[in-house]
């Protein structure tokens, strides 16, 4: 949190609060009197982390929502501008571990994977309804998949016989439609399908752009925004709107990274999950506001 937090106090939004990790490292460095606003999409996410940080509570606002009405949060809370702001685009491990959830491809549960499970389109709704090709396009879009038709055709030949109802039932599907050697290789074969489900069933590229955007609309001046991506779509929407807003006479921002910061070995060995991880970081710039 060096990067977000350089002195005692301010005020600073966590757009993706999960189980509380940024949020307790933000108000650890930030004490004896800065203030954490955090949003989730999952309720869950938000309990947990009440729960967790209660001794903070004092400093903490907690509230369920989509980043993509960050502004609308702060503005309910009466808070105007903010000294940091920090995105961690990725799935929490609590979700990941939590097999009702849909989203892990290691254990069977219900093939959800919504963040909000209380409304929207499941995983299961998709691979029911979408048309083979727009299928196919899906799984190649956001998962970078490359044998992605293959996978469609065997997803549309299976429910023609039996439905896909549960996170075994695709991987099963996805695992008799790749090559053997692809099948056991590096990474887990369905990995790339489950990240373009999840993502196409939570919409979360439709909305990081436009978020980024607010986000530096309510950074103070000298404010800094954090962005941390594990998918290659996710850290080119912040890289270009980065260097939109750094460009111009009317540039708002100072790009911090010229590159990504990504784990160190280290890193990556005591996280596996994490290996995918890119960080960028800008400084709100004093001159102008975005439009």
């Amino acid at each position: 949190m060096a990067w977000l937090v350089r002195q005692p106090g301010g005020t600073y939004l966590d757009c993706t609060v999960g189980q509380g990790g940024h949020a307790a490292l933000i108000l650890e460095r930030s004490s004896p009197d800065g203030v954490l606003i955090g949003i989730d999409r999952d309720p869950d996410a938000i309990a947990a982390t009440g729960e967790q940080l209660a001794r903070f509570a004092p400093r903490m606002r907690l509230g369920q929502g989509n980043f993509s009405a960050l502004k609308q949060h702060l503005k309910s809370v009466g808070v105007a501008e903010v000294d940091g702001v920090i995105f961690d685009l990725g799935v929490s491990s609590a979700q990941l571990d939590r097999p009702e959830r849909g989203l892990s491809f290691l254990s069977d549960g219900p093939l959800d994977m919504r963040m909000d499970q209380r409304a929207g389109r499941t995983a299961a709704d998709l691979v029911a309804q979408l048309p083979e090709r727009e299928l196919a396009d899906l799984i190649y879009q956001y998962g970078e998949e490359r044998y992605s038709r293959r996978i469609a055709r065997a997803i549309i030949a299976f429910r023609k016989v039996h439905p896909l109802r549960t996170t075994f039932d695709l991987v099963s599907v996805v695992s008799g439609s790749v090559p053997a050697a692809y099948r056991h290789g590096r990474i887990h074969c369905a990995t790339r399908t489950f990240q373009a489900l999840r993502i196409a069933v939570n919409q979360e590229l439709d909305v990081i752009e436009g978020a980024l955007r607010d986000a530096v609309d309510v950074l103070a001046p000298g404010g800094r925004l954090c962005v941390i991506s594990f998918h290659s779509l996710e850290d080119r929407i912040a890289k270009q709107t980065f260097r939109s807003l750094a460009q111009g006479s009317g540039a708002c921002l100072k790009i911090l990274t010229k590159k990504p910061y990504v784990p160190s070995d280290e890193e990556r060995r005591d996280n596996p999950r994490a290996r995918s991880a890119k960080l960028r970081v800008a400084e709100r710039l004093p001159e102008r506001r975005p439009t």
